[in-house]
């Protein structure tokens, strides 16, 4: 797997899907020597379960383990820290990561409870877990998900995981951009594999998940993380960190230069909403959609808020945006993705991303 390459796995059966992208990336020979000692760093934020969408399913480490293991590489540690205040060995414990660890025999490692060590982070001093920096190769898990503070968490941000709580507060208190980026310039990102799952629509804590069905491989976080915005409706300078990474040579940002490969077509399946998404139910109408496709359109009703969405402006999409492969071959007013191609305005893809759907709903009312 190239640097520029970003690869996309649609489906149920999350530790298959994990096994597989390992396989397509050619992970064993990204590795190399099998004695090296290898770290999985999800995102246990919270002592929560991975359906509420704010921590990484248990599912993706149990299929990469099971690569690794069979690809002979047995030095194997699964290292977090759970944000400050919070109990990392509840989180490994409500996550299913004490039960995971016990059957497959690889070593937790809670951050919080580790040695740490002062480093030069390309001119900033960062406070970093003996434990992480001593792995010979990273592997990270994030959630693509909202966050309160940042706009959104991915891979860059996932890292914060691996600093004492300490640290953690003086992030916070020097605006958190920056000292993410600079945490990257040393934390490892050998490679990446994102929980796109279910992430929570905007809250780190999950509550509000919005279901995609998709894992994601990369190597470079800074371009991981300049699709994930896309796919969640955000430009890049709404998310600071991700242009401070890649002016720090962490990685690029450039997407016109990544290689896109998506494994398989998103599945169509029912769309489950929980909590704030149900304010959105009254303007789709949706036909059999695929997960990715709904997702992005959710993502970016979710980013329009109730002023764009006011009586006057939704009464241009006839009421309702339509959404779905039932739509193949009908017409309409309004539609989203390839399947409603031949409605009067129709949003292109399959899918489109959440900052295509964001434009594109935005001219709608603009006129």
């Amino acid at each position: 797997m190239e640097k520029n390459e970003i690869i996309i796995l649609y489906g149920e059966n999350i530790s298959e899907m994990a096994a597989r992208l390992a396989e397509e990336a050619n992970l064993a020979d990204l590795i190399g020597d099998r004695k090296k000692y290898i770290g999985l760093k999800p995102n246990l934020v919270v002592a929560s379960p991975a359906f509420e969408g704010a921590t990484t399913h248990t599912a993706i480490a149990a299929g990469l383990i099971d690569y690794l293991k069979k690809h002979g590489f047995f030095n194997i540690s699964i290292i977090e820290g759970s944000w400050t205040g919070g109990s990392t060995s509840q989180a490994f414990n409500m996550c299913g990561y004490t039960k995971l660890a016990k059957d497959t025999g690889v070593r937790l490692i809670d951050t919080k409870k580790d040695s740490t060590r002062v480093c030069d982070c390309a001119g900033m001093e960062i406070e970093i877990c003996e434990s992480a920096l001593n792995m010979d190769f990273m592997i990270n898990l994030p959630v693509m998900k909202g966050h309160c503070q940042t706009h959104m968490t991915c891979a860059l941000k996932n890292n914060k995981g691996i600093i004492s709580d300490h640290e953690k507060r003086r992030f916070h208190s020097l605006g958190l951009f920056r000292p993410i980026a600079h945490l990257n310039t040393v934390a490892r990102n050998d490679f990446i594999l994102v929980d796109g799952i279910c992430g929570d629509l905007d809250f780190e804590q999950g509550g509000n998940p919005v279901y995609s069905g998709r894992l994601i491989a990369a190597r470079d976080p800074v371009l991981c993380d300049a699709w994930a915005a896309g796919q969640m409706g955000f430009e890049l300078s709404e998310i600071p960190y991700i242009g401070m990474a890649e002016e720090l040579k962490v990685g690029s940002a450039d997407l016109g230069k990544a290689v896109i490969r998506e494994l398989n077509s998103a599945i169509a399946q029912k769309q489950a909403v929980s909590g704030k998404l149900k304010h959105f139910i009254p303007y789709i109408s949706e036909n059999n959609a695929c997960s990715a496709c709904y997702a992005a359109l959710i993502f970016a009703l979710s980013r329009m808020g109730r002023n764009e969405l006011g009586t006057n402006n939704v009464s241009r999409f006839n009421g309702k945006i339509c959404v779905g492969q039932g739509f193949k071959g009908t017409t309409g007013n309004t539609g989203v993705g390839q399947c409603t191609k031949d409605f009067k305005n129709s949003c292109p893809g399959c899918p489109p991303s959440g900052a295509d759907v964001l434009a594109f709903l935005r001219r709608e009312i603009s006129g």
